[in-house]
């Protein structure tokens, strides 16, 4: 690859992580910057934003020459806007006759510009790879850090939805947190989480109970943690994501657990799908040695933590929220604040009561309309063209027909979660017919050895 030679003023397209290049400005870095050592990279402040960021080289293009192939190749409203952005730029700079007025290269007093020297290439510290908010900007006291990008809903409930403004991120710009992330639990969920927080620049240990699963994020810079206490005594802010309620109370209680590395100050936040009374239990033996609290558990599959798209549900403690914002803008399109410890548990399980419910409901479309001589294939046409289409449905579908149930949600989980759910209605003296009734179907799959496959594989319930 060629090597770009740019200097502060140029004009840019910046790629950041997974998301699609923005058009931006080389700028000199604020005084007080922290500077990231390793590879060679420019400041960069993205048209259209009030986001800057650290850029890597290798993921700058001069503006001009990629303008077309850009423009081609990205869409959205915000994109337009920032190009639009660029161009009323370029023609206030024509007018004024080429001289840029702005704090990079201001005319003197005569008119005359001083000139631009050159950025100097910066190295990233792997002891630090924090970036980088202006330094100017004042301390947040709510959701001040993330507000420039997302707008905040307050829900006659009290809870907060911090939604993006177009979709999460889409300028590429997340400023990651300057505080040490741990990670326990690299499952389907929790994989795609890290390797996004990774993309978007934050410094992240991992731990899990089956170390293999380590080295590729260590490969991609990640720290690897010994022991649960381990990763909570190196980090600020530890996430957890494991596959049940007993798991979850082993990590933090077992040997050499999280309790164990629990100092005043250190933050947990339990990601993991499970009941509220193992929140309220993990919430009161965390805060019992002086430590914060958070659950966050994820709605979605492991395509959209993948994709850093999944919805973060949240309750607990608030200002941990708010520490954690740069982490959820990485690792998901929406994320809600849903009041005291135990809140996001019960809307969690709801959730995946009605979906796995209504996956065992297509499953038996299916499989009557084969009964029935129908089309299976029509069967789906039809009904990813009326009220009820929707992607969810429309790929569940397509694994079915195609016989591949490679898990992408295990149907093991979601039958976990049913019964949850029914759990909660039974102490809630609420009935759950429509979930109970899933929930046999699903058992009958787990006793075909579906466990291990996708939700979808539900559909072998009906055909033995």
């Amino acid at each position: 690859m060629a090597t770009v030679h740019l200097r502060i003023g140029d004009l840019v397209w910046g790629k950041l992580g997974r998301y699609p290049p923005w058009p931006g400005k080389v700028v000199s870095p604020p005084k007080d910057l922290k500077k990231p050592r390793g590879k060679k990279c420019h400041f960069v402040k993205f048209f259209g934003t009030e986001d800057h960021a650290w850029i890597k080289v290798e993921q700058l293009k001069p503006y001009h020459p990629h303008k077309e192939e850009m423009i081609k190749i990205n869409k959205g409203k915000r994109f337009q806007q920032a190009v639009d952005a660029v161009e009323d730029f370029l023609k206030k700079k024509e007018k004024q006759g080429g001289k840029e007025q702005s704090s990079e290269g201001k005319g003197d007093a005569k008119g005359k510009k001083s000139p631009t020297k050159p950025l100097k290439i910066l190295e990233e510290d792997d002891e630090d790879l924090s970036a980088l908010k202006d330094p100017s900007e004042k301390p947040a006291s709510s959701m001040e850090p993330i507000s420039k990008r997302l707008k905040i809903v307050e829900e006659d409930t009290g809870s907060t939805s911090i939604q993006a403004a177009d979709s999460t991120a889409i300028n590429g710009s997340i400023i990651p947190t300057d505080k040490r992330i741990g990670f326990l639990g690299l499952g389907l969920m929790g994989s795609g989480i890290v390797s996004n927080l990774l993309k978007m620049g934050h410094i992240v240990t991992v731990w899990n109970r089956t170390a293999e699963k380590c080295d590729l994020f260590i490969q991609e810079g990640a720290r690897l943690g010994r022991t649960p206490a381990e990763v909570v005594s190196m980090c600020d802010i530890t996430f957890s994501c494991v596959s049940d309620p007993k798991a979850a109370r082993d990590l933090v209680l077992g040997p050499s657990g999280v309790l164990q590395g629990i100092r005043p100050g250190k933050c947990y936040v339990e990601m993991s799908t499970v009941d509220p009374e193992t929140i309220t239990e993990l919430s009161q033996v965390i805060t019992s040695r002086g430590g914060r609290f958070l659950e966050a558990p994820v709605a979605g599959s492991q395509q959209l933590s993948n994709e850093g798209m999944l919805v973060i549900l949240a309750a607990g403690d608030r200002t941990v929220y708010e520490d954690c914002s740069s982490c959820f803008q990485a690792m998901g399109k929406t994320s809600f604040f849903l009041g005291e410890a135990g809140n996001a548990a019960r809307m969690m399980l709801i959730l995946n009561m009605v979906q796995g419910s209504f996956m065992a409901t297509i499953a038996e479309g299916l499989t009557l309309a084969q009964a029935t001589g129908q089309s299976q294939q029509t069967f789906l046409d039809i009904l990813c063209q009326g009220q009820m289409a929707s992607t969810f449905v429309d790929q569940k579908c397509q694994n079915i027909l195609q016989g591949n149930f490679k898990p992408d949600y295990y149907l093991k989980h979601i039958q976990k979660d049913l019964r949850l759910a029914i759990s909660m209605g039974d102490t809630a003296n609420h009935p759950t017919p429509m979930a109970a009734a899933a929930n046999e179907v699903y058992k009958r799959a787990k006793a075909l050895d579906q466990s291990d496959n996708d939700m979808s594989a539900v559909y072998r319930a009906y055909i033995h």
